[in-house]
């Protein structure tokens, strides 16, 4: 028998890629992080001897989820401004306590509460953009935890850095530090095009076709944005990027809700990845991204939660829902956007927007152990007849029992194993006192 590190048995397993779509009564050996095999259950229990075995007897296994956009930090500020759209809700609120709040103390806090929150919806990677983004990817690191961190490149000082030039030196120093690491990647994230001018995309465009770096944007997400582009620039971002270089396959593109069919073709014929928001994207009115159109181009669509202090939260398995949902509403057809695609669109298509697909995204052989087992054994999830439609219709993140990242059980039982849940309540409530305080002062 070979000697591996773990062998978990689920009553399904979810492979996501390859020709099985479901397969029951299978199990998952891992050794050294990796996925060593799948197999049926009693194959692998005459094949394998394992340091730690585990039974799932009433659990989907799945592929670790990737929220392809969050702002992981702002955790903090979950409901401090509600019901109202994208630029009275930054200019009024969020801008003005990140101006007096913003600190590596800040950051560190925030994530470890988006990183707990995560861990216990069956996250496992997540894509950053934020401030003190070496803050971020040291508490990923402490974590054990998968992401990709943003470079954070905007026009207007802030106390990351004072302009456009030191926000990229200051990301670049961090591409440095953590180049080759085997969990943490490093991506560009200009924030938006009215908020990052033609001079520093212009060398985030050269930078990144240098460096084969990925350039993660706010994009067409409101009606605003884009009329007002117009207004001052007489084109609307998309055309502007274009125009720059900045539309290829290393291109992620946020929100989208503003899309013609010209420019759903442009996007496909460059290459361009979308990162789905739809809860935020709901909540602030923004609109509806046409995911299905997008699908039906041939563009990868991933998914993402955007900051849970517009969304308000970080649940994966929420996400996938309503993007299913709203996505049948857009594209008017019931069978658009389907429980294996939006699945799909949660796991291997972030895998492959964030350019990590060769690492993580399914329940491959050779692939690192980022797995999730979620329990169906619940009341909300009677009759079972296709356990993927339930993952994605019906079940919620309170059924999500373990979650493993390169290997490591990182949500044991519902249990962190690498997060200090206690500590990371006390510290949250001491923000939520300074935060509350601040944001009544500037009503």
């Amino acid at each position: 028998m070979r000697k591996i590190d773990t062998l978990i048995h689920a009553r399904w397993v979810v492979p996501v890629e390859g020709l099985e779509r479901l397969l029951e009564n299978h199990a998952v050996a891992i050794h050294h992080g990796l996925i060593e095999a799948v197999l049926p259950a009693d194959e692998a229990r005459s094949t394998f001897e394992a340091d730690e075995v585990i039974e799932l007897g009433s659990h989907v296994l799945l592929p670790g989820l990737i929220n392809t956009h969050t702002h992981a930090a702002m955790n903090l500020m979950r409901g401090i401004a509600n019901d109202m759209p994208l630029m009275p809700w930054l200019t009024e609120h969020i801008w003005p306590i990140e101006g007096e709040f913003m600190s590596p103390e800040f950051v560190a806090d925030g994530t470890d509460l988006a990183m707990a929150e995560m861990l216990r919806c069956g996250t496992t990677c997540f894509n950053d953009m934020y401030f003190f983004p070496d803050v971020v990817a040291e508490r990923v690191e402490a974590a054990g935890m998968r992401a990709s961190v943003g470079m954070i490149v905007i026009d207007f000082p802030t106390v990351w850095a004072a302009n456009a030039d030191e926000y990229l030196e200051k990301g670049l120093a961090l591409r440095d530090a953590w180049r080759g690491h085997e969990r943490i990647t490093t991506v560009f994230a200009p924030h938006a095009p009215y908020t990052v001018s033609d001079e520093p995309l212009a060398k985030i465009r050269t930078y990144a076709d240098e460096m084969d770096l990925r350039v993660h944007m706010h994009v067409h997400e409101t009606t605003f944005e884009v009329n007002d582009a117009e207004q001052k620039n007489g084109q609307r971002p998309l055309a502007r990027l274009k125009d720059m270089g900045l539309l290829t396959p290393n291109f992620l593109a946020v929100h989208m809700t503003q899309l013609s069919d010209e420019e759903i073709e442009t996007c496909a014929t460059h290459g361009v990845h979308v990162l789905h928001s739809p809860e935020s994207n709901l909540k602030l009115a923004s609109g509806l991204c046409p995911a299905q159109k997008l699908i039906d181009a041939g563009i990868n669509v991933a998914l993402g939660t955007d900051g849970a202090a517009s969304n308000n939260d970080l649940d994966m398995i929420g996400e996938m829902r309503t993007a299913a949902f709203i996505g049948k509403v857009a594209a008017d057809d019931a069978a658009a956007v389907s429980a294996d695609t939006v699945l799909r669109m949660a796991t291997l298509n972030g895998a492959e927007a964030l350019g990590i697909a060769e690492a993580t995204g399914s329940i491959t052989p050779g692939k690192a152990a980022d797995l999730c087992a979620i329990d169906l054994d619940a009341i909300e999830t009677q009759p079972m007849f296709d356990p993927v439609a339930a993952v994605v219709y019906n079940a919620s993140r309170e059924q999500v029992t373990d979650t493993w990242v390169a290997g490591q059980r990182l949500l044991a039982d519902r249990r962190l194993t690498t997060l200090d849940e206690a500590a990371i309540r006390a510290r949250a409530s001491e923000w939520q006192t300074k935060l509350a305080a601040k944001d009544k002062d500037s009503q």
